[in-house]
């Protein structure tokens, strides 16, 4: 068979069944083998980066997922680079699959040839342009074992018209992937670390998402309660445990964060951080603060990420799931010696916190106010909905405001952030969970950025809520600016002579979301809000494609973070909540 042949039928042992691209001259003969061997079905792009995160989407959606992204040789290897770097940020397995000029001309200048591996190499766990066609079987195999060993992340191959062309011998029926490598923790490790934490009064799990990516949540809350151990989740790891889970004790960090969160966190002696890199939005950038007063535990499956940011007084090298396997183990056998310490008073703490330390969410102002958006969407979406969100106060505010239950549910573009993502992402979510109610969240500037790829969602029969905060502004960076004492080159206003009616808010989202197959509403009276997102689910079904809720917002609004990058000293530039009206969606009600 062809070496493209020989590759399609790895992906299907290896457990692929999608991918995401856009064909081209150079990876034609790759795109003859998906059709010919079947069992691999395609979604087609409307721009090669949207098919890059459509492939994350489709990756953080389910445990043992790859994306797998195709394109052409030159520009198209280029515009995936961001997918690449947002993956490999958040440790995210996908596969992108680059056509190539043949291998007599890569070095000529031939068209469209680019040394594309080279450009890959700093965003992916291997990138490699296959020169000898018997070398594809093994170069796939080694791309699933290293995207799933250890810390995973992505892999770019790059394959020359003529090697996709040649024939070679395979046979797939005798094919088996390479063995998953993951370091394990010890039992005296892990002994040690439970040792500290029962040693401590006032102790917090830090929940990362590599205790998402080793599916091992439930772990993760068996340990807490065993152990009687609140648990923080990062932006990465919302949903490990559920919101309402009295050992919840809210995100900690500069701008995704809840009052009660960093309440709690500056309380604490002893943190555990599981399966987390300690990010700077999480910790600040005053570590001094993160740390005074506290010790710290890290687990991690990537060695080298130990002592990165700053040193733990204790380090384990481990998969979470392996670590957290042992945990549970040694807490069993600790409270049936009746060894661990009653940590009910630590708990009311932060639950006190959790009922006192809110963010008013309730205004009737119009235009609308952001928090009013995602109260109503905490009303109208319910514990099984996907959000997925990346970058902007939207994001910021979302985090603040929305709640999630489970793993996996909060879908976020942590670490790349590159505006455009949501788009696509939410439809490579809705791919891998085509039952699911997913509901994106965007701003105006990031809807814009691929806007186009909502036509891919009409095409394909995709459907998901599109909820689009519309201020008609770069309101993070405006509000970045503030400290600068400028409001520059951030105003996206401007009077549309086809839509009047908008006023300054210039673009016309409905028309362009209609344009590109889609339904669209448009709510300008918070009042309104929740009997558009009820419309917005039943549009969805009814036609099967992508429903956008646009709310009009007030021009400026500040969202709560640090102006000092200390999460001691965050600004609450809005009213907080006094009473329980304030935050009727909140998940305890107001101590007024």
């Amino acid at each position: 068979m062809t070496a493209a042949r020989a590759a399609v039928e790895i992906l299907k042992r290896e457990g692929v069944t999608h991918a995401f691209g856009v064909p081209g001259a150079a990876i034609n003969p790759f795109y003859k083998a998906l059709k010919e061997g079947g069992g691999v079905d395609h979604t087609l792009a409307r721009h090669v980066e949207g098919a890059s995160h459509m492939a994350e989407g489709y990756t953080r959606t389910h445990p043992g997922n790859i994306g797998v992204c195709i394109g052409t040789s030159g520009p198209a290897g280029t515009d995936m680079i961001t997918g690449l770097y947002s993956a490999i940020g958040d440790s995210i397995p996908i596969l992108c699959i680059t056509g190539q000029a043949p291998t007599s001309v890569i070095h000529k200048e031939d068209f469209q040839a680019v040394d594309i591996a080279s450009i890959a190499k700093p965003v992916t766990k291997m990138a490699v342009t296959v020169l000898e066609a018997a070398q594809v079987p093994g170069v796939f195999q080694q791309a699933f074992h290293l995207m799933r060993s250890g810390r995973p992340g992505p892999v770019l191959i790059d394959l020359p018209i003529d090697v996709q062309l040649t024939e070679i011998e395979f046979d797939p029926e005798t094919y088996q992937p390479l063995p998953v490598y993951k370091p394990a923790a010890s039992r005296a490790q892990i002994e040690k670390a439970i040792g500290m934490l029962v040693n401590s009064e006032r102790p917090l799990i830090v929940a990362g998402g590599g205790i998402i990516n080793a599916d091992a949540s439930e772990l993760l809350v068996e340990f807490a309660e065993l152990t009687g151990t609140p648990v923080i989740p990062t932006l990465m790891g919302w949903g490990i445990i559920p919101d309402d889970h009295e050992l919840n004790a809210g995100m900690v960090g500069l701008q995704t964060s809840h009052r009660y969160g960093n309440a709690t966190f500056l309380e604490s002696d002893f943190v555990l951080g599981i399966g987390n890199r300690w990010a700077n939005r999480h910790t600040g950038y005053k570590l001094d603060v993160y740390r005074e007063g506290r010790k710290f535990v890290h687990v991690d499956v990537e060695p080298t990420q130990i002592g990165k940011i700053f040193a733990p007084d204790y380090g384990i090298a481990s998969d979470a799931k392996a670590a957290l396997e042992l945990f549970v183990e040694v807490a069993k056998e600790l409270k049936a010696a009746s060894e661990l310490p009653d940590r009910g008073a630590w708990i009311a703490r932060g639950q006190e916190h959790k009922s006192t330390l809110l963010r008013r969410t309730h205004f009737d102002d119009i235009p609308i106010k952001p928090q009013r958006v995602y109260e109503e969407m905490n009303k109208a979406f319910g514990p099984e909905t996907r959000y997925v969100s990346t970058i902007g106060l939207s994001q910021i505010a979302g985090a603040q405001m929305l709640h999630v239950y489970k793993p996996r549910h909060w879908i976020n573009c942590g670490q790349a952030g590159p505006l455009g993502w949501t788009i696509p992402a939410a439809l490579g979510v809705a791919t891998a969970d085509p039952d699911a109610q997913v509901v994106a969240l965007s701003g105006d500037y990031d809807f814009q950025f691929m806007i186009e790829e909502l036509a891919v969602g009409a095409q394909h029969r995709i459907p998901y809520v599109h909820v689009l905060v519309n201020n008609s502004y770069l309101g993070l960076i405006r509000q970045a600016q503030i400290g600068l004492d400028i409001n520059f080159q951030v105003n996206l206003e401007f009077e549309n002579i086809n839509a009047p009616e908008l006023g300054v808010y210039g673009v016309d989202h409905v028309k362009v979301a209609e344009g590109l197959g889609c339904k669209a509403i448009r709510v300008t009276d918070p009042a309104d809000l929740g009997a558009a997102f009820e419309e917005a689910k039943k549009l969805a079904q009814e036609y099967r494609v992508p429903v956008v809720v646009e709310a009009i917002l007030e021009r400026i609004t500040n969202i709560s973070m640090s102006r000092t990058a200390d999460i001691s000293d965050v600004t609450e530039f809005e009213e907080i909540a006094t009473e329980p009206w304030h935050a009727p969606s909140s998940i305890k009600t107001l101590k007024a």
